[in-house]
């Protein structure tokens, strides 16, 4: 495989997918006046977000600068997983599955959905015990799965080399979504609903007004084709998402956009109607395409996207070999077939990355009326649509269904959101770590000592150790690779979903806050300042106890 991959490919190059297919959504002419919601961007997010709300009845209007899908949906692998490490997130991907199984029925026309399910592979125990975890939550959730042996997860996927790994776990709900497809469904149904689609819209501006009370407030969106009255703008942008935000006064958004890419391997008979795969013990993916696999991943060099052209559609990057060598030889350790097979095209585009790892939803702490849905770390084909759900209920209703705190934008806080450095180095590590086993005791090591706290110094002075120093990302960006890696062994220490291997240290300090004492640091709490006649009523309502029957000055709540 590797001579042939080396030896010059044909690449998907400007493939305008969405231009193939029946545009039943195109509003022409002018904007209206005034809406109820408008969504800015034209991708997977945009679409279910239009989607959801004229279902509900809500007067919607969705701009595309370009042409929908011409962002990043367009090139995107499209794979809908079941099983995660989350309750919320796995119930976001049945309402997902649930959207696209639906719109077939509701349209008419094939919508794009594959059900050919998906097989994990595991390669070492702690790999297992996740996936056990993840075979237990599903039981209790009505997820089914399957644990397989290495011999009947090759009857499953033919080309497996059964040698390469230790389990599997095969999930049967699970498949891919055709992008193009799936957003022309979306807004045929958005249409018939009433929404309103315009293509080559551009943005020039997002007005807003300040209320009695000091508070800002979106008023309309100023485009090239008119004014929009609308006091709710929803943010759809995607790796554009930062921009969006300006218009609207909002100096930056924790999102970092990054290449990621995939291949296009030559057919391949014996996977036809096989599972799509993820080996996440190697950070590989492979997505069956009819007889074709897409191989990719996800590196631990990957590239950030420092410029990103607004006019950027449509395009896809030359594909960096040096990066992404490494998926090819994951890929044909675990099949060994793939060596000899020839690769027919190349994908590299642009997708963003939060530093958590969860999407950006929710009304904007700044700016009322501004909600943003973006940031969905290469997985917006699968969550936008049971986001899409929650965040239609969230504008209508003020709040969504589920508890979305993981997921809300507020979590970060304003310091955090101006840190344009700490997001990049927290993104870098999300997006290196995306297919890293999650402990419960797991701590991200980018972005820290950002901020310090009064008795800092005085820590440090005493030994403490607050950031492991030039942190390196495996020596792969910014740093070099770090001499010394003692940290490392004392960090999988913690990496276990049993007791942690430095217990006995634990045990220790447990004991002495317990017989002696301790002091604990707090200063990192928030903090709310009430004044005025209602404080007190305010606080009793807003938190647990009842801080008006304490009369030594201070509560705990």
């Amino acid at each position: 495989m590797f001579k042939v991959l080396k030896n010059g490919l044909k690449k998907y190059k400007d493939r305008r997918v969405s231009g193939n297919l029946k545009r039943y959504y195109t509003t022409q002419g002018e904007v209206p006046i005034s809406a109820d919601v408008v969504v800015i961007g034209g991708g997977i997010a945009g679409c279910n977000t239009l989607y959801q709300l004229t279902k509900r009845g809500v007067n919607a209007v969705l701009l595309e600068r370009a042409k929908v899908t011409s962002g990043t949906t367009w090139h995107t692998a499209g794979l809908v997983w079941s099983l995660r490490p989350s309750d919320l997130e796995v119930k976001l991907l049945q309402d997902s599955r649930n959207v696209y199984n639906s719109l077939e029925k509701e349209t008419g026309e094939y919508a794009g959905w594959i059900n050919n399910g998906g097989l994990f592979i595991s390669r070492n125990e702690a790999r297992t015990q996740e996936y056990l975890r993840l075979h237990t939550m599903g039981k209790a959730m009505g997820i089914p799965s399957e644990v397989l042996s290495p011999t009947d997860a090759q009857k499953v996927f033919p080309i497996l080399d059964p040698s390469a790994f230790e389990m599997a776990l095969y999930s049967p709900q699970d498949g891919t979504v055709d992008p193009s497809m799936s957003c022309n469904a979306l807004l045929k149904e958005s249409k018939k609903n009433g929404g309103k689609v315009y293509e080559e819209c551009a943005i020039l501006d997002i007005h807003y007004s300040h209320n009695l009370l000091g508070n800002k407030e979106v008023t309309g969106v100023h485009t090239d084709k008119g004014f929009i009255k609308t006091k709710c703008v929803v943010n759809c942008a995607g790796a554009w998402g930062p921009r969006v935000a300006r218009f609207a006064g909002i100096p930056a958004l924790p999102l970092v956009p990054f290449k990621h890419a995939y291949v296009v391997s030559e057919g391949i008979p014996e996977i036809r109607n096989a599972p799509n795969l993820r080996d996440h013990d190697v950070n590989l993916y492979i997505k069956i395409q009819g007889e074709s696999c897409h191989i990719g991943g996800y590196e631990n060099n990957p590239l950030i996207l420092d410029q990103l052209p607004d006019n950027l559609q449509f395009h896809l990057y030359d594909l960096n070999w040096d990066v992404f060598n490494v998926h090819m030889e994951s890929a044909a350790s675990l099949c060994p077939t793939l060596a000899n097979i020839g690769v027919k095209s190349t994908v590299c585009g642009p997708e963003s990355f939060t530093p958590d790892h969860k999407p950006l939803l929710g009304e904007d702490p700044n700016l009322f009326g501004l909600y943003h849905n973006c940031g969905y770390n290469s997985s917006g084909m699968m969550f936008s649509a049971g986001c899409g759900i929650q965040l239609a209920e969230w504008i209508i209703k003020g709040r969504p269904n589920y508890n979305m705190f993981t997921f809300d934008i507020r979590r970060f806080t304003p310091s955090q959101m101006s840190r344009a450095h700490w997001a990049r180095e927290a993104s870098f590590e999300s997006y290196v770590k995306n297919y890293s086993i999650v402990f419960p005791n797991d701590e991200p090591l980018a972005g820290r000592d950002t901020s310090h706290d009064a008795l800092h110094q005085e820590l440090v002075e005493d030994g403490a150790i607050m950031q492991v120093q030039q942190y390196d990302w495996g020596g792969a960006h910014d740093y070099p690779r770090n001499q010394d890696t003692k940290y490392e062994d004392i960090l999988k220490g913690e990496y276990t979903f049993g007791f942690s291997k430095h217990f006995d240290i634990i045990k220790k300090e447990a004991l002495a806050a317990r017989n002696s004492a301790a002091l604990f640091n707090l200063s990192y709490y928030g903090k709310f300042y009430l004044t005025g006649p209602d404080a007190q009523r305010t606080a009793d309502l807003a938190f647990t106890a009842n801080l008006s029957k304490r009369t030594d000055g201070w509560s705990r709540s």
